[in-house]
């Protein structure tokens, strides 16, 4: 300071330092979160300032609060004094408490891993890079805790998350510092209590969801999001994709082949040929491959065979839309394509309008929407400026949705249900009827995607594309017919079921009991549709079942491992389907292998013999079946084999199978399988009882359709498997 009282410049400047580290100190200070009480066992707070774009601002879906209110009552699962929010340098930084022991699920549609804990992820879309870094198909910002509840995180930025990697210097738990030099017990990764999360924006909103389950927990926020599809009848059954330049002739000779072959066939896919061009687009049909295509979709709807369509999002400049659409497309271009603005009305309207006219108007069932998941090379960069002035990187997170909510909206219109499938997908979009896919291609990840499917409210098909034996095609058709949608999609070899004629006896039976499981799936689709119920779910999901997480001790190398890491055993190659059904897929090279059935017994599904109860089995089911588990009192209702019609009106018959010696009951659903008529009531739940007699042998009853209300069945028979 000089003599008169005044600063030195040097001085003023450390001044205005020393105000600038205060201030940016001072709004680094936790935030008050204040929690609102939504409905019963959902909770909700915002932070900062929220955007005015997120996931649910986007899906437009409204929750189902009359349905969650009927879920138990539940308090706040979390101790809120926990859970820390911080705004700082334009970021908020969330913090949520984790207990030892305790487990975490989710966070997108990971194919490797099914617990995350331990991990760190960047949720991006993206295609899936072969490793569980956060960047996959769905990086769907919710977790579900072991301990039974769940935590919505409403941004669609690309999150940082740290699922118990950061440690604390304030945590509750005490450090645990060690040397490594002699301490064997030493570890890379020392304890961390909390899940951390970085969103790159000044505000968030933030769910919390109550179990007490943690199936519970993942039915409210599937709940939350309109619950979950109810497919059509036809989309249950067996999908065939055909080659890329295949004609209308070739189309109708491949529908004859497989009748032929007595193998089921309920959709058609036509691939990016049916266009006049693709890559980009013109979403119009090609003259010469198909010259009219009206004539050839009723060709196949009179055989009972349905019409899907694929197609990207990028707009060929040659294409009749173009006139209209180009001034709603984004600064940036996509192989030559313009990139529809699907945040802006007059998008939907004009690309509705065209599908509409030339597309549904001549029976097209729905779409197969492709490649707007990601691939940094291909897709739009992140300094793309879209019309709607929604910034691209939020674009990127939900433009596979916002293609959902498009497509969904033109088949409501006409009282018609659809079924398809998408490369992506995120919050909110639980109630959209698609399926993901990917160009992926491992047996073991697809099924451990099908398992982290049922955590995050998106499906998942492992479809079945080639095999280098014929092994490996049966075990492929196998684990297929158990998931949301059975495929074989062959656009590029030009596959066929029987293209393996020594396995073609084996691929057929698990199609034909696919199409048996028919009521038994689509009643697990209407439990997903009523109550957020996931049709198939991880063995975590179920009540009694203990995770098999035993950590496999890491060997020092050098080289490959410095650090001794350990790895995580976990189950992620079984699934439930529905509550009854446990399937443990065997893969190619295996003749045999462990299953961990749950507390309870548990029945072979094809012969009814007792297979353990609440306990580890080593099963070798032979090359013609996949092993599959019925729990005691299981009734799985089916369709009797010969002659299954998935079309409306048609009556099928049924043979409800019951497993074991508990007394039980059963609720069948019901409804016209094609319309959303059943919102409106008209839908059926039959009560299927299955009690001793006094004879002292088990005894069934189903309860008559009441009036007016749909009735699809024909005879009903009984078979008790395990008498």
């Amino acid at each position: 300071m000089t003599k008169n009282g005044l600063l030195t410049g040097r001085q003023f400047y450390l001044l205005v330092f020393c105000m600038l580290c205060s201030f940016l100190r001072l709004n680094a200070q936790d935030q008050t979160i204040h929690w609102t009480k939504l409905s019963s066992g959902v909770w909700s707070a915002r932070i900062g300032k929220p955007e005015r774009v997120n996931f649910t601002s986007i899906s437009g879906v409204k929750p189902k609060t009359d349905v969650i209110n009927k879920l138990p009552e539940v308090g706040f699962p979390i101790e809120e004094s926990a859970v820390k929010a911080v705004i700082f340098d334009g970021k908020t930084y969330l913090q949520f408490p984790l207990d030892k022991g305790e487990q975490i699920f989710g966070l997108g549609l990971n194919f490797q891993t099914v617990g995350q804990r331990g991990r760190i992820l960047r949720l991006h879309m993206d295609h899936f890079g072969g490793q569980d870094n956060g960047r996959n198909h769905a990086p769907v910002p919710f977790y579900v805790s072991s301990k039974g509840y769940g935590v919505f995180i409403n941004s669609a930025r690309y999150l940082d998350v740290w699922v118990g990697t950061a440690v604390a210097k304030e945590s509750k738990v005490p450090m645990d510092s060690r040397d490594r030099n002699t301490d064997k017990a030493w570890t890379s990764q020392p304890y961390s209590d909390n899940v951390s999360v970085l969103i790159p924006a000044e505000g968030v909103e933030i769910t919390v969801f109550g179990g007490p389950t943690t199936l519970d927990a993942v039915s409210r926020f599937n709940l939350y999001h309109g619950g979950g599809c109810l497919p059509p009848k036809w989309g249950l059954g067996f999908w065939h994709r055909t080659p890329t330049l295949y004609t209308d002739s070739l189309v109708l000779n491949e529908v004859t082949q497989f009748k032929k072959h007595q193998f089921p066939l309920s959709v058609i896919g036509l691939e990016p040929g049916w266009q006049s061009k693709s890559y980009p687009c013109t979403y119009e049909w090609d003259p010469g491959r198909f010259p009219d295509p009206a004539k050839f979709v009723k060709q196949l709807k009179e055989q009972g065979v349905q019409v899907n369509l694929w197609m990207n999002p990028y707009i060929s400049p040659e294409s009749q839309l173009i006139k209209k659409l180009k001034p709603f497309t984004a600064s940036h271009t996509v192989w030559s394509g313009f990139v529809p603005d699907y945040g802006l009305p007059q998008v939907n309207q004009i690309i509705g309008d065209h599908l509409k006219r030339f597309q549904l108007d001549i029976g097209i069932s729905g779409f197969k929407m492709d490649e707007n998941d990601g691939f940094d090379s291909w897709l739009w960069p992140d300094v793309t400026l879209f019309p709607s002035k929604i910034p691209a990187e939020q674009m990127r997170q939900f433009y596979g949705v916002m293609m959902q909510k498009m497509t969904s909206a033109l088949y409501r219109d006409q009282n018609k249900r659809t079924y398809g499938l998408v490369r992506a997908s995120n919050a909110g979009a639980s109630s959209f009827p698609f399926v993901i896919y990917n160009d992926y291609y491992s047996h073991r990840d697809f099924i451990t995607a099908l398992i982290n499917s049922s955590f995050i409210g998106v499906l998942w098909t492992p479809e079945v594309r080639s095999s280098a034996t014929s092994e490996e095609w049966l075990r492929r058709m196998q684990t297929v017919c158990f998931s949301p949608l059975a495929m074989l999609n062959a656009w590029s070899d030009g596959t066929k079921p029987w293209s393996f004629p020594d396995v073609e006896k084996q691929v057929a039976d698990a199609a034909n009991l696919r199409m048996q499981l028919i009521p038994y799936i689509y009643t697990c689709f209407a439990e997903y549709a009523f109550y957020g119920r996931p049709p198939m779910r991880a063995m975590n999901l179920l009540d009694g079942f203990t995770p098999v997480t035993d950590k496999v001790e890491g060997k020092l190398s050098s080289t490959e491992n410095p650090y001794a890491q350990a790895t995580l055993k976990e189950m992620k190659d079984q699934f439930m389907v529905g509550d009854n059904i446990l399937v443990a897929p065997i893969f190619t090279g295996e003749t045999e292998r462990k299953v961990v059935l749950p507390k309870g017994k548990w029945f072979d599904f094809y012969t009814g013999k007792t297979a353990g109860e609440g306990e580890v089995i080593t099963v070798s089911p032979g090359l013609d079946k996949i092993p599959v588990f019925v729990r005691d009192g299981g009734i799985i209702p089916m369709f009797q084999p010969d002659k299954i019609s998935l079309i409306p009106g048609v009556k099928n018959n049924l043979i409800i199978r019951f497993y074991g010696s508990k007394e039980t009951s059963y609720h069948l659903y019901d409804d016209d399988g094609e319309t959303f008529d059943y919102e409106k009531g008209a839908f059926s739940w039959r009560e299927i009882s299955i009690k001793k007699g006094k004879n002292g042998k088990m005894q069934g009853t189903i309860s008559s359709v009441e009036k007016s209300k749909p009735d699809n069945f024909g005879t009903v028979k009984f078979q008790f498997m395990t008498e």
